[in-house]
Formats: C-alpha cells, sequence, structure tokens
C-alpha cells in the first residue's frame, strides 16, 4: 500500500502523524489522505506533522488522491491537511476540489473532510461546505486550558464557531470532533468540552489516549484506563451524540466508516 501511494505521490496522516493504528487500517485497505503539503504553519506540541514553510499548492494533487481512493476501493474515504495559514483561502479550495474529483471517480464512497479553523473564514468554510462531503470534521483537540501549551496558534472559541458555522451554513451536514486525553486535563473538563461541542451542534466525536512521538513533543501527562473511555462514552451518548468511538488507541479517523 505504501508503495502505491508513494507512486502516485499521495501522503496520508497515517504515516506523517504515526498513527498507532496504522497497521490495522493500512491492512483493512483503509487511510486518511494527507493534501496541501508535509508543513503545517501551526505550532502545536503534540504532533508530529512537521513545522514551517510550506511549499504552494498542488494543483494536481486533488486528481491523485481520486485516483488512490478508486484504486484501493475505499468505501469510507477521509481528507485532511496541515494548517496553511500561509494561503488566503486556507487550503479550502484544494479541500474543495479533492471531495469533487473523489465523487466524479467513485460515486459511491462515502467522503468524509478534516479541516483546519480557516481562521474562521466564512467564505473558506462555505467553500468546504459546497462541496457535500457526507461527514465535516474539525477537532477541538484537547481543553481550553490546555491550548497556551500545546496549541499554539489556535483558539478554543474558534474552534467551537467553526463548527457552529457548519451547522448554520447547512443545517443537515454532519459534524464530528475529536479530542485526546492524558494530556493534563480533569474529568470535569472533558465532560465540559463535549458538553460544548454538543451545543456547538456536534454529532460524532472521536476520544483517545494521547502518546507523544517523541521526548522532544510534549509529555504523556496520564495514561487513561479502558473503563474510563467506557464511562465517557456512556456519559457522550446520554448528551445526544449520535456515534462516538472512545478509547486508548481511538483517533479521529479510526474506523470513520462506523459512524454513519
Amino acid at each position: 500500500m505504501k508503495e502505491t501511494l508513494r507512486s502516485l505521490r499521495v501522503e496520508t496522516v497515517c504515516e506523517q502523524a504515526m498513527c498507532p493504528n496504522i497497521g490495522e487500517c493500512f491492512g483493512r485497505r483503509e487511510a486518511t489522505f494527507l493534501i496541501l503539503g508535509r508543513q503545517c504553519t501551526r505550532m502545536c506540541s503534540f504532533c508530529n506533522v512537521k513545522k514551517g514553510k510550506p511549499l504552494p499548492p498542488d494543483s494536481g494533487e486533488p486528481a491523485r488522491v481520486a485516483e488512490a481512493a478508486a484504486k484501493f476501493s475505499l468505501k469510507h474515504v477521509v481528507i485532511t491537511s496541515v494548517t496553511r495559514d500561509d494561503l488566503a483561502d486556507g487550503g479550502a479550495g484544494i479541500f474543495a476540489e479533492t471531495v469533487l474529483r473523489i465523487r466524479k471517480r467513485s460515486p459511491a464512497v462515502k467522503i468524509e473532510i478534516l479541516i483546519p479553523d480557516f481562521r474562521l473564514s466564512r467564505d473558506a468554510i462555505m467553500l468546504v461546505v459546497k462541496s457535500c462531503p457526507d461527514i465535516i470534521a474539525h477537532n477541538i483537540e484537547t481543553v481550553p486550558s490546555l491550548y497556551d501549551v500545546t496549541r499554539k496558534g489556535a483558539d478554543y472559541g474558534r474552534s467551537l464557531r467553526v463548527l457552529r458555522l457548519i451547522r448554520d451554513i447547512s443545517p443537515h451536514m454532519k459534524t464530528k470532533s475529536g479530542i485526546m486525553l492524558g494530556m493534563g486535563e480533569s474529568a470535569a473538563e472533558v465532560y465540559s468540552v463535549m458538553k460544548d461541542l454538543r451545543s456547538a451542534g456536534c454529532d460524532f466525536l472521536s476520544i483517545g489516549q494521547y502518546l507523544a512521538p517523541s521526548r522532544g513533543h510534549y509529555p504523556v501527562k496520564e495514561y487513561i484506563a479502558p473503563d474510563k473511555f467506557m464511562r465517557y462514552k456512556e456519559e457522550g451518548a446520554k448528551m445526544g451524540f449520535a456515534h462516538i468511538e472512545s478509547g486508548p488507541y481511538v483517533r479521529s479517523s479510526y474506523m470513520a466508516g462506523n459512524y454513519l
């Protein structure tokens, strides 16, 4: 699978973010495609994706991703990207083109996009919504008290507003978010985030254990017991989430086909 991806010049976040489920997902012929380059303009201290000045967008990338999705006969395609604060539209145009190309090449496939905040640009968010994916995800990642040390350049309130804006633009669009545990948050903070997400109209949620990619990244503060993940899932169901994946190795795109 890696050889095919390289031959198509297509990247996956599975590889770049060192996801612990890569063997399982690649074995099921599932992958989350990473578009808009390898260099991220944000400085999150938990992420393994490289930081720095990105190259210009590749206009041929959407067609290559669509070819890869068709070649692997994927039923549920996830598209995500680095954050591109250097671009006027944050990369929304490439996201939209990728969705349209996949839809044309593989009409029956379910398409999920995991977007950055686009600096809360209504035009950018409108562009990706109008491309009509089946799910639009935007990860909240952690509790607001940890944003200053783990998510430099991001803003908790802004991320919630992204989800609200998607719902305002398209009331029937399914939205999704994800949070990592074990970074020093309290249970009360996690429940508060879950309530905020539901208030923003978020339908789906992933909850997983944070694992530091290296000693140079933000350190793991706690390993969460499996039964605690189950309690969060049960409470989330009571709050009204339509589907939750919660467990130590869960990532935002893990078991993505189960949400619809």
